[in-house]
């Protein structure tokens, strides 16, 4: 570490972007052309172990040779220059590379793919596709009336239906609009913004070490799908009836809260039972879905951003630490960062 963070140049550039748009979000900036691997440089040459890697979106670390290669390939540049708008122009070859990168890691079962640009537009096209499924199943066909068709145009039933989706308290699922309704993980991201009167139910909140609150989880899931069933149904009276059910395998923005493969289950199980669409997202998302960024006095204070030690980390809840450490992370990382998180911790007992 050569200055405090944000450095001198870090803070000219600041000012300088200020003008032209808002900086709000900026912690420092960076110097890619020097970070490698997981160690992220910024521009006044401060070198920082990142455990963080950019929300999770740099899996291989920074600057890895294979992905400049296939940066550098000429056959690759029709791709990256001449982007179909909404994909309804593909290239001759599109079937083929989606079969031989996406699909060709995907888990099994998985046999289709659909691209999208970020984790909140595809969660916004999948609470679309929930929405006109249910809307085709209570028609019994396909086709939308003149009535659909004339008063979606200006957002009135029955085109635009009365129809909610259920999400769970601690949820990040994107900042869009729809999105920002299904998120329930930091005041930051939803206050001032409207929203819609969609039903939340209680994630359970588990006792560790677990197997000493068998009981006591199992109540605490119990509780909390018994509050699903009652939300379905009471959204159901009230004339919003719910589409689908979206949730966080593992909270990360929430907290790094869990629940029992038993609970996901169970969860289906009354998906299968109500609504027959459930869905499901990972527990990160990449581009706008990524958390609202703390300044970084904010950050040392909570052991978060080490400037003294130069280590990137995420918070994650109210009181826990994020770790999103890149593929390419290895043993004597992750003993250089216990040292310095040992040096951190001493420093505030």
């Amino acid at each position: 570490m050569k200055t405090s963070v944000p450095g001198p140049r870090s803070q000219e550039l600041t000012k300088q972007l200020g003008e032209i748009q808002n900086v709000g979000a900026i912690n420092f900036f960076c110097n890619y052309e020097e970070s490698r691997g997981n160690y992220l440089v910024d521009v006044d040459g401060n070198r920082m172990l990142d455990i963080y890697t950019q929300i999770s979106s740099i899996p291989i670390g920074y600057n890895h040779p294979a992905l400049l290669k296939l940066m550098a390939n000429p056959n690759n540049l029709s791709t990256f220059v001449n982007r179909p708008a909404l994909g309804i122009l593909p290239p001759e070859n599109f079937p083929d590379k989606l079969t031989e990168s996406l699909l060709s890691v995907a888990p099994s079962g998985m046999t289709r793919v659909q691209t999208m640009a970020c984790g909140s537009c595809s969660n916004e096209n999948a609470y679309k596709a929930m929405f006109i499924w249910y809307r085709n199943k209570e028609r019994g066909h396909n086709t939308p009336s003149d009535e659909d068709l004339s008063t979606c145009m200006i957002n009135q039933a029955p085109g635009c239906p009365d129809l909610s989706i259920l999400s769970f308290m601690g949820g990040f699922h994107g900042r869009t609009m729809g999105c920002l309704a299904t998120t329930h993980s930091k005041a930051i991201h939803k206050l001032d913004v409207p929203s819609f009167d969609w039903p939340i139910a209680p994630f359970p909140r588990l006792q560790y070490p677990l197997e000493e609150f068998t009981r006591e989880n199992a109540q605490e899931e119990a509780r909390c799908l018994e509050e699903v069933e009652d939300l379905i149904v009471k959204w159901r009276q009230k004339g919003n009836p719910v589409a689908g059910i979206v949730i966080e395998p593992i909270q990360a923005e929430g907290g790094d809260n869990h629940a029992s493969p038993n609970f996901f289950r169970s969860l289906r199980n009354i998906a299968r039972k109500f609504l027959t669409t459930p869905c499901s997202r990972p527990a990160s998302g990449l581009g706008s879905t990524a958390p609202e960024t703390r300044n970084l006095n904010d950050l040392q204070a909570m052991n978060m951003v080490s400037r003294v030690h130069g280590v990137l980390l995420g918070g994650c809840g109210d009181r826990s630490i994020r770790f999103r450490p890149a593929l390419v992370f290895k043993e004597y990382h992750a003993h250089i960062f216990l040292n310095m998180f040992n040096d951190v911790l001493a420093q505030h007992k």
